[in-house]
Order: C-alpha cells, then sequence, then structure tokens
C-alpha cells in the first residue's frame, strides 16, 4: 500500500490537512485507499497534538466514489473477501464520524456515491457551487449500505429516499438545501480561503470541550427528553465547569485574556 494514495500533512498548529490523491481517476476508492484513510483516522485520533482535521481531494474532484476496476473485481471475490472489504469501509466511515478532533470538507468538482458518504462523516462540509453529488448506488445493482447511517443522518430519511433511490445529480445549492452542505462558495480559490476562516474559528475553541461537544450531539440526536438524558446532559457541564479547560476559560474570560489553548 503507497502512502501517496492519501496524504497526510499536520502543521504547527495542530491542523491535520487529509488529502485524497488519486487524481487521475477522480480521487475514487479502492480497499488500498479505505486502509490508508483508517491508518490515518488511527494516527489522528490518537494524536493529543491534532486540533482540526481537513478533508479534500487533489484535481478536478473531491471523490467520485468507487473504483470502477475495484468493484468490478469485487464480481471474482468470494463472499468472505467482499464482506471483509466492506467492513473495512464501514469502520473506516465510522472512525472518521467518530475522531475527537473537528472535521471539516472542502468539497469540489464531483462527490459521488462513497465521495458523498465521506463528506457526510466530516462535522462541517464546505463546497464550491459547480460541485455535483449523487448517490449511485442502485444505477449499478448496488446499495449505498456502508454511507447510509452518516448519509441518512446529515439530509434525513425523506430526502434520502429520494436521492438513494433515483440516483440522481443534485448540485452544490441542492445539497446546502437538504443539509448535506453547510456552505457554498464561488470557487476553489474561495473554498480555500473560507476554509482557512473555518479552522481558525475551531481553533479557538478547547479541544477537550470540541470532543465533548461532539459526543453530546451524538448523545441527545432524536432522544427522547427524560431523566436520564437530563441526568446525561447535566453531568456533562458540570464535568466541563470542573476541568482544566473550563477553570481556564472562565478565568481567562474574566482576566480579558486569550486561553492557554490559543496561541
Amino acid at each position: 500500500m503507497s502512502d501517496d494514495l492519501v496524504l497526510l500533512d499536520i502543521d504547527a498548529r495542530g491542523v491535520a490537512s487529509v488529502t485524497l490523491n488519486r487524481p487521475q481517476i477522480h480521487n475514487a476508492f479502492n480497499d488500498d485507499v479505505v486502509l490508508r484513510l483508517t491508518r490515518i483516522w488511527d494516527q489522528i485520533a490518537g494524536d493529543a497534538k491534532v486540533r482540526v482535521v481537513v478533508l479534500k481531494g487533489n484535481g478536478k474532484s473531491f471523490s467520485a466514489g468507487g473504483d470502477l476496476d475495484w468493484m468490478r473485481k469485487s464480481g471474482q471475490a468470494t463472499p468472505e473477501q467482499n464482506r471483509a472489504s466492506t467492513m473495512n469501509m464501514a469502520r473506516m466511515l465510522k472512525k472518521l464520524n467518530d475522531l475527537p478532533q473537528a472535521t471539516l470538507a472542502l468539497v469540489h468538482g464531483n462527490c459521488m456515491a462513497g465521495g458523498t458518504g465521506l463528506a457526510s462523516c466530516a462535522d462541517m462540509v464546505l463546497s464550491t457551487k459547480a460541485a455535483q453529488f449523487a448517490l449511485t448506488e442502485v444505477r449499478l445493482g448496488l446499495t449505498p449500505a456502508t454511507i447510509s447511517p452518516y448519509v441518512v443522518a446529515a439530509i434525513g430519511p425523506r430526502q434520502a429516499r429520494r436521492y438513494f433511490l433515483t440516483a440522481e445529480r443534485f448540485n452544490a445549492d441542492d445539497a446546502c438545501r437538504i443539509g448535506l452542505v453547510h456552505e457554498v462558495v464561488a470557487d476553489e480559490a474561495v473554498l480555500a480561503a473560507r476554509g482557512e476562516e473555518y479552522v481558525a474559528n475551531l481553533l479557538l475553541g478547547a479541544p477537550g470541550a470540541i470532543r465533548d461537544s461532539k459526543l453530546l450531539v451524538s448523545r441527545v440526536a432524536h432522544a427522547r427528553v427524560d431523566e436520564a438524558l437530563m441526568e446525561f446532559t447535566a453531568q456533562n457541564i458540570a464535568d466541563r465547569r470542573a476541568s482544566p479547560e473550563g477553570q481556564e476559560g472562565l478565568a481567562a474570560f474574566f482576566d480579558k485574556r486569550k486561553p492557554n489553548w490559543v496561541e
């Protein structure tokens, strides 16, 4: 497996740039790309110095989804081999979804099938206006199975029914309207600049508070507000108030200075 398939760069601020690097085939996935991404997510999750993760693609596209040659070869694989491959994809997506750091996807060009799934796992998605999205699996006799938990969480079951079944292309404005994309910008130059603005804002937040806020969203989403949920939320903020970060943040606010996690 070549590390060149996906590039990783971590700068002095703790910003990890993860770049899909198969531009000749629009950054399509295969087993090697999935395993490389899995290794990267494991590395980042265990690195306390990493505070923000930016995911992007080299060349003309973010990602066109599954490598067609890879999928064609799956027809000759054994059931066990196919299941191992698809479980690797499922685990990779979950690792990205569950990263403790804030994650930002910068989308341009094609963002199809597995590419849409990858974007759906990110906390925030920015897109150029010219980007194109689709969940094309049914037209190949497949289903968007491994990406479905994250796509449905992003766009909701009603929109998922439409786009899973029609496999139609939709533009960035529609992606924003249905919740897949947070913001649409004019072009790739603005995408990079606006991405830096998001990163700058994220670096103002305390790393532990960002981690716990992500956990908070996953716990309360669609949950019934009962005694157990109230206990959980009360304990969450109580723990944060007493934490070193909470104490530092409050002290910095009253002292009119930057907290120690801001350079």
